[in-house]
């Protein structure tokens, strides 16, 4: 049975690292050179054509069919160019992956001849198959029409020998289908909102882009290994495994030395990422033993999505090459750490200012806080919101855990800024300010930059921190599509700007100074705010029971989480704002429960195939060689020891399988051999333990998972395999794990965490 694992281990000990060179010297050269971008369109443009596509991505306008012919000819000349023979429209369906539907620009014509063929209909528009991917209901499988549409904003690249079109993905009806159009809705609310508080500050101001800098955590295991462990393939994680010796307990793993090997693959998919344009700009060990962080600039957040589910792709293909897989499951190995997916968000106008970075003048700084206010109460007052766009059933696993930000929604400023803040509160009084206030503050909140430049700090614990010129989403998770998190930030961003502008006009209105009217607001944001903002550990028990003192929310599941979807106030949220209606909001709350019990079943599913046609198996091969040990040792042990010898046997007992053994022998002729009898009847004893309640519980799982199937409503049959169905999991890992522990070596047919998570 363990054949299959050390022939694993003997091939991944005889892995070489596979020599990587840079196409040419420098990145520059190559950079962007499989992406149709700016500089690319220049020179396969016309001016015209040119002109129309760069104010589809600056201004939002439409581009005219001449002008989507013109693109789709010189985009067709570009890529034949570089040898490419089909395109696709490359889009993100609510599975959380992406899509592409391959055509070939050569059509038949007549007389058996063929005709390469792209023009501006091709280009904007597609109808793939609509019912195979999930709807929540929107789309029965007879109606299976759907429409990709260009998506401008997003340039077009090459892969392999295709030609990809990022596109948003719509039904036959018009309702989103995709995560990609909620995102570029939000995004355009955001930039609406932004730029009508920025015009009491600056009016040059006439554009506001939302960024974003995801950094990508992950785990690298051998190709071999891999394939060794069934449940980390199906499901991505490793539903069975003893802790090792070592784990991260020395930490010497984070920023330490990157293994040649990993090293090697990480050049290799860093130089696709350059070719495409996505500007990877960080790369380390994180902390736990095989796992590593690369991470880029900040772009335009609507890019950097669609970059970093490029880099999953492509990691996932490179890793291959290398003789590796990539685990971006948040919990892939219990007992180290997860992984996350940091979201790094600010706002950046048009005139090249971070409106979440101060800058050197009061002005300035009134403006900086005004972003950064209206965030932390946007935050607040949509903590419960936030929590579900980062629900899922790996993050599960990490969210609370002594590594990741707990489940519990707070805010991080750091000390010097909360002291900004409380100067608000204490000199913003309720009735007119005095000049000399007026002053006093704005000398105050001059001094930020300074402020910020030495003191801001990192907390690692919290979910939600401002760590200088952004705010930094830290509980996202690592297998998500960036777009959730980023939907729900700026809507809710941009639902409170839109607020805040109306409580200030209509001050002025009454003959309010602006300034005044401002600060007296924020002055009231910060008040009813104030219970979100944690300085501390976020991992600590002591936490947990202030926040509740707080009455903030600790939504520790993820069928609890999407509940929060169907709140009357969040659906309220999303169609005001023209992001979503009532029903999209509702097909992607079915979708995310549909997509958490599908997964837990399939872990379900594996742990019963795996324990009862491997786990088992291999404890009975040991149980009947200790079995027949005995039998043999007994014999011995009756003609070593004479007869008649003082020999005291206690009452016998019966183990599962029928076998009788005594509790415990003793001899007094000292030689030994009934007390190695006796070690060998407890591991026996456990043995027998283990087997059986490994047994009893994945048939009461079993049962669990057919009630739980018995139910028809989503919610419902979520919760059950949340609360009945899943208890199970630990009950039988546990029971196994003791079993790995104990078992010959050679019988357990798993490669253990001693094996995987130290790369050779």
């Amino acid at each position: 049975m363990a054949i299959q694992r050390f022939k694993a281990l003997e091939e991944v000990l005889n892995r070489v690292p596979v020599n990587v060179e840079l196409p040419k010297p420098n990145v520059s050269d190559f950079y962007g050179e499989n992406v149709f971008n700016k500089e690319t369109m220049k020179k396969w443009l016309s001016d015209n054509a040119y002109k129309s596509v760069l104010s589809a991505i600056e201004q939002g306008t439409k581009i005219d069919r001449d002008s989507a012919d013109d693109v789709a000819s010189a985009m067709k000349a570009w890529a034949m160019s570089k040898g490419i023979t089909h395109y696709t429209h490359w889009f993100q369906p609510l599975t959380g992956t992406t899509a592409e539907k391959h055509d070939a620009f050569a059509q038949n014509i007549e007389d058996g001849k063929a005709l390469e063929r792209f023009d501006g209909d091709q280009l904007v528009q597609q109808e793939p198959d609509a019912s195979s991917f999930p709807s929540g209901g929107i789309r029965s499988t007879f109606e299976a029409r759907g429409y990709t549409a260009w998506d401008p904003t997003s340039p077009a690249f090459i892969i392999g020998q295709t030609l990809c079109i990022p596109t948003i993905y719509v039904s036959y009806t018009g309702e989103a289908l995709d995560y990609k159009t909620p995102l570029l809705k939000a995004l355009l609310a955001i930039d609406k909102a932004a730029v009508d508080v920025c015009q009491y500050f600056d009016k040059n101001i006439t554009k506001v882009n939302s960024t974003l800098g995801w950094e990508q955590e992950y785990f690298l295991l051998d190709t071999a290994l891999y394939n060794a462990r069934p449940d980390i393939m199906f499901t991505g994680r490793a539903l069975f495994g003893h802790a090792g010796a070592k784990g991260q307990q020395l930490e010497d793993h984070y920023f330490g030395s990157i293994p040649e090997r990993v090293l090697a693959f990480i050049r290799d998919f860093e130089i696709e990422c350059y070719k495409l344009g996505i500007p990877i700009k960080t790369r380390h060990n994180e902390v736990a033993p095989n796992q590593f962080e690369c991470a880029p600039v900040f772009e335009e957040a609507n890019l950097a999505v669609d970059h970093n589910l490029l880099l999953m792709d492509l990691m996932e293909k490179i890793a291959r090459r290398h003789n590796f897989r990539v685990l971006l499951h948040e919990k892939p190995f219990a007992g180290i750490n997860g992984s996350g997916k940091h979201n790094n968000w600010s706002l950046s106008t048009n005139t090249g200012k971070n409106l979440l970075s101060p800058g050197k003048t009061p002005k300035t700084n009134l403006q900086f806080l005004t972003f950064f206010v209206n965030t932390i109460k946007a935050v607040h007052d949509n903590a419960d919101l936030l929590r579900a766009g980062i629900a899922s059933a790996g993050n599960d696993h990490r969210l609370g855990a002594n590594e990741a930000p707990p489940a519990i929604i707070s805010i991080f400023i750091g000390t010097q800024l909360t002291k900004v803040l409380e100067d608000i509160e204490k000199k913003v009084k309720s009735g007119k300010m005095t000049p000399e206030e007026k002053t006093e503050l704005k000398l105050g909140i001059g001094k930020i930059p300074e402020i910020l430049l030495d003191n801001t700090d990192r907390n690692r614990t919290s979910p939600f921190a401002f760590t200088g010129n952004k705010f930094e989403f830290r509980a996202v998770g690592s297998s998500a599509n960036c777009s959730g998190a980023m939907t729900i930030l700026n809507t809710i961003v941009a639902n409170q700007l839109i607020d805040f502008k109306k409580e200030i006009d209509a001050q002025i209105k009454k003959g309010v100074d602006k300034d005044e009217a401002i600060f007296k607001t924020l002055r009231e944001y910060v008040l009813s705010s104030r219970k979100i903002l944690f300085e501390g550990n976020g991992y600590s028990e002591d936490w947990v029971k202030e926040a509740k003192k707080r009455g903030l929310s600790n939504i520790k599941t993820t069928p609890e989480a999407l509940k929060i979807f169907s709140r009357k106030e969040f659906i309220k949220l999303f169609e005001k704002n023209n992001i979503m209606s009532e029903r999209e909001q509702h097909a992607r709350y079915e979708i995310q429960l549909e997509t958490y019990t599908k997964k837990i079943q399939i872990e379900s599913r594996m742990i019963g195939e795996i324990a009862l046609g491997s786990i088992i198996p291999s404890a009975i091969k040991y149980q009947n060689s200790l079995i027949e040990n005995i039998k043999g040792m007994k014999e011995i042990t009756s003609v070593l020891i004479p007869s008649g010898s003082a020999v005291k046997a206690s009452k016998k007992s019966v183990l599962a399988d029928g076998f009788e053994y005594p509790e415990s022998v003793s001899s007094s002729n000292g030689n030994g051999q009934n007390e190695m009898i006796s070690a060998q009847v407890d591991t026996l004893k456990k043995l027998s333990t283990y087997i059986s309640e490994i047994r009893t519980n994945v048939y009461k799982m079993i049962e669990a998972r057919k009630k739980a199937n018995n139910l028809h409503d989503a919610q419902e049959v979520a919760n059950a395999y949340c609360d009945h169905v899943k208890p199970y999991f630990d009950a039988i890992r546990y029971h196994s794990d003791k079993l790995e522990f104990i078992l010959d070596d050679e019988l357990w047919a798993l490669p253990k965490y001693r094996e995987m998570l130290f790369t050779r």
